[in-house]
């Protein structure tokens, strides 16, 4: 029988586990050689005059 404390670990570690997921498919798209251009254009941005 399921109480609130089994459902909360369970809803706790499955919250983590995503958070850490979510946190590494960040990080390599960040970090991921073809996108360089793309994010080094983005950083040049603020200092472009139009």
């Amino acid at each position: 029988m399921l109480n609130f404390e089994t459902l909360s670990y369970f809803a706790q570690t499955g919250g983590l586990l995503y958070l850490f997921v979510m946190f590494a498919v960040v990080l390599a798209y960040a970090l991921w050689p073809r996108n360089k251009a793309k994010f080094d254009k983005a950083a040049r941005m603020p200092l472009e005059e139009d």
